[in-house]
């Protein structure tokens, strides 16, 4: 069960402000999920096999073989803006 002191320090860690009211629906939907996993402490596993998955699935990859090459003057039409040969892109990252 959750009591209050957990979920303040749930709440902190979340950066949640909660009101009364939110704090004990947090608290009763946590302590319901506490609940299933209750529950699924209570059956027996004993003599079953761990597994990743419930489906044996393998990665299917493709072999890595390079496609169809753009000139430059297809880049060209395609590109927003270029620059000296370059495609010119907006700046993503600030400078100080």
């Amino acid at each position: 069960m959750i009591d209050a002191a957990q979920l303040d320090h749930l709440a902190l860690l979340a950066r949640l402000e909660l009101t009364p009211e939110e704090r004990e629906a947090m608290r009763a939907d946590l302590n319901s999920i506490l609940g299933y996993f209750e529950q699924l402490r209570a059956v027996d596993t004993d003599g079953v096999e761990e597994m990743q998955r419930p489906v044996d699935l393998v990665n299917v990859l493709r072999e890595d073989v390079p496609g169809e090459r753009f000139g430059p003057e297809v880049v060209a039409a395609l590109a927003p803006e270029m620059e000296g040969g370059f495609v010119r892109v907006p700046r993503t990252v600030e400078q100080d």
